[in-house]
């Protein structure tokens, strides 16, 4: 960019706010597929959600860190401190993610959109980029939508890169080939605009709220 090195920053205002980055020595897939390595004088982990110990390395947990950086406490709210920060102090970033034997973190996606389907964790990321990988598809969000039998189903929202939208068999069948049975979506919903934050980002409890209240025509494969 301009001829200028890049380098990639990753942290939040709890943790004062740097974590982890990358380097100037750096190539090109550790900057385009993880967020660097943990700073110096802080302990950052992966942390398995449903055990709260550490994850082997490469296996999908939250990141979390815990140090001199990481703040005492949300100010006169000790409900949100006790959500944040567990008994051994770590930090829980929401974030999921994992770390390689150097020590490089790569970003997964959110504990908050975690899918749990019958009981198993599904993670939205991995099928938003099945899915990208379709050439007439331009954007794709994931997320959970209630169930009686199985809890949560996934259902997948998007926008195609022209006029012609492809059909929910179409759809299935480009998933799993990519895919397992459990991951592909049940629910498949074209959509013209998306709910955004102030930054941009798409907010996907608004898609789930709007599809629970029957706001989008679906089709189901």
């Amino acid at each position: 960019m301009c001829g200028k090195p890049v380098q990639i920053t990753y942290g939040l205002t709890e943790a004062s706010p740097g974590i982890a980055g990358t380097w100037p020595a750096d190539g090109d897939v550790d900057l385009c597929e993880t967020i660097g390595q943990p700073y110096p004088h802080m302990d950052v982990a992966i942390l398995d959600m449903p055990t709260g110990d550490i994850a082997p390395l490469d296996k999908q947990g939250e990141i979390c860190v815990r140090g001199y950086n990481v703040m005492r406490e949300y100010n006169e709210n000790p409900q949100a401190t006790h959500e944040a920060i567990d008994r051994k102090g770590w930090l829980h970033t929401g974030d999921l993610g994992s770390m390689d034997a150097r020590g490089y973190i790569k970003i997964t996606g959110r504990a908050k959109d975690m899918i749990i389907r019958g009981g198993e964790n599904l993670f939205p990321a991995e099928i938003e980029n099945a899915l990208l990988a379709h050439p007439d598809i331009a954007e794709v969000a994931v997320a959970g939508v209630p169930d009686n039998k199985w809890g949560e189903l996934v259902a997948c929202f998007m926008r195609s890169v022209s006029s012609e939208r492809l059909g929910p068999s179409e759809l299935k069948a480009f998933v799993r080939e990519r895919l397992s049975p459990q991951k592909t979506p049940r629910y498949w919903v074209w959509v013209s605009e998306w709910p955004l934050t102030g930054s941009g980002k798409i907010q996907k409890f608004v898609l789930r709220e709007q599809f629970i209240n029957g706001r989008f025509h679906v089709h189901t494969a």
